[in-house]
C-alpha cells in the first residue's frame, strides 16, 4: 500500500460489481458480493445446516424434546422451525388457527349519535364506545352504577377492624 502526502492510503482496487449481477458493488470481504446478496447467501447456508441437522437427528432416531429455532426470512419476516418426537410430520398453518379477525366488525361509531370515531373513540364502563361529545356518563344516559362500584371499592380497601373486648379486672 502506498501512502500519499495526506497520510491516507491509496486504494489499489477498482470497484467490482456483485458476482450475482444485481447492479451493486461488491467487496472482497463479502466474496465480491453486495451486502444484500451476501446476507441472503449466509441465510440459505444456515437454513440448510439446520435442516440437515434436524433430518439427521430424525433419521438417527434421537429423541428430542421440543426444540425450535426461529430464522429470519429474506422477506423480513421470521420462519419458525420446530422438531417434535412424533413419527409423522405435523404441519401447522397459522391461517387456520386464527379466525377471521377483520370480518364482521364495522368501523367503530358513537352509540348515541352514530358518528364514526375510529381510534379516537372513548369506551365507557357500560361497554359502549362514544365520541368526544357523548363520552361523559351524563351525556349518554349511562346505565353503569358508579355509586355501587365505589362503595364496593371502599369496602374492600377499608375492612372493619374490631378488637376483642377486654374483661375488666
Amino acid at each position: 500500500m502506498e501512502k500519499n502526502d495526506t497520510g491516507c492510503q491509496a486504494a489499489l482496487e477498482a470497484p467490482v460489481l456483485c458476482v450475482n449481477n444485481c447492479g451493486f458493488f461488491g467487496t472482497s470481504a463479502t466474496m465480491n458480493m453486495c451486502s444484500k446478496c451476501h446476507k441472503d447467501m449466509i441465510l440459505k447456508q444456515e437454513e440448510a445446516k439446520l435442516a440437515a441437522s434436524s433430518i439427521e437427528s430424525i433419521v438417527n432416531g434421537q429423541n428430542i424434546d421440543k426444540t425450535s429455532a426461529v430464522l429470519p426470512n429474506s422477506a423480513g419476516s421470521e420462519v419458525a422451525l420446530s422438531t417434535q418426537p412424533s413419527s409423522a410430520p405435523q404441519v401447522q398453518a397459522e391461517s387456520s388457527e386464527k379466525p377471521n379477525e377483520g370480518q364482521g366488525q364495522g368501523p367503530s361509531r358513537c352509540t348515541t349519535c352514530r358518528k364514526r370515531v375510529g381510534l379516537t373513540g372513548f369506551s365507557c364502563r357500560c361497554g359502549h364506545v362514544f365520541c368526544s361529545v357523548h363520552r361523559y356518563s351524563d351525556k349518554h344516559d349511562c346505565q353503569f352504577d358508579y355509586r355501587a362500584t365505589a362503595k364496593d371499592a371502599i369496602a374492600k380497601a377499608n375492612p372493619v377492624v374490631k378488637a376483642e373486648k377486654l374483661d375488666k379486672i
